[in-house]
C-alpha cells in the first residue's frame, strides 16, 4: 500500500506545518497511519515536503502513550513488522477531528 499518493500531497498543501497550531483534539485529521498487527497510530495533521524528497510529518502519535510529535513518511515506510506486513494508511478519512478517532 502507498503511504502517500498524490491527492494527500494536494491536501497537504493546505496544511503546512502551523496552520493547526493550538486547535489541538480539534485539529483535522488528514491521513491516519496505524501498525496492523500491534500498537502503533499515527494521526497526521500537518506535512511538509523536504527539500531531499520525503516528507515531514506532524500529529497525535501512539506508541507508548499518546503524544504529540514528529515523523518522517521514510520512518513509516521502513518499519517491517511480523510476517512481512508494513505499516498501512488508513482508507477512509474523512475529515474528522482528533477527537473523532476517540469517541
Amino acid at each position: 500500500m502507498m503511504l502517500m499518493t498524490k491527492e494527500l500531497e494536494k491536501k497537504f498543501e493546505k496544511y503546512p506545518f502551523g496552520s493547526q497550531d493550538g486547535l489541538m483534539e480539534n485539529a483535522e485529521v488528514i491521513v491516519k497511519y496505524f501498525n496492523p498487527c500491534g500498537v502503533g497510530t499515527w494521526l497526521i495533521t500537518e506535512g511538509e515536503k523536504q527539500e531531499n524528497g520525503d516528507w515531514l510529518f506532524y500529529g497525535y502519535c501512539h506508541l507508548f502513550e499518546w503524544e504529540w510529535g514528529y515523523v518522517t513518511l521514510s520512518e513509516l515506510e521502513s518499519v517491517t513488522l511480523p510476517f512481512g506486513l508494513k505499516i498501512e494508511r488508513e482508507m477512509y478519512v474523512t475529515g474528522g477531528k482528533v477527537k473523532d478517532e476517540f469517541e
